[in-house]
């Protein structure tokens, strides 16, 4: 099987997006991620659902969650507040990472391979400098499962 097969219609936003629109996508659609482009629609980066909790806990509660049980803000009214006029460009990390792309014909295995490698939910499926699609950890689990 190869990524062209594997691949899966999936949602893709732009750097300079509206983080809150990206962020309502991920959480509407139980994504493990998003796929962003740059201005030349190529992939610029996956953010990770994990990223974006980052960004949304406060730097001094990472460091001692023991305070995320006297601060009274909700989580939710964080989301709004830390997100609002902000770009999903924002939200990725500081330091640029390679960007997980594969081909249209690389197997389940190599796909595999690239996800495990870069700690990455997904990847997106590219052909001829398009995206196809994207192949997610938990589609590439299942369709490994299946095989057996």
């Amino acid at each position: 099987m190869h990524g062209e097969q594997m691949a899966e219609e999936y949602p893709v936003v732009g750097l300079d997006d509206d983080a809150l629109t990206a962020v309502e996508l991920l959480a509407s659609r139980r994504l493990p991620g998003l796929i962003v482009t740059g201005k030349d629609g190529a992939p610029y980066a996956v953010l990770p659902a994990s990223q974006v909790v980052k960004f949304l806990v406060p730097s001094y509660v990472q460091d001692d969650p023991a305070l995320a049980r006297v601060i009274e803000e909700s989580l939710a009214d964080q989301v709004a507040d830390r997100l609002s006029g902000v770009t999903v460009r924002k939200l990725l990390p500081d330091e640029p990472t390679e960007v997980p792309v594969v081909n249209h014909d690389d197997t389940i295995l190599e796909i595999a391979a690239i996800m495990a490698r870069m700690r990455c939910p997904l990847v997106a499926v590219m052909r001829d400098r398009r995206i196809l699609g994207a192949v997610t950890a938990s589609r590439l689990l299942e369709l490994a499962t299946a095989q057996h």
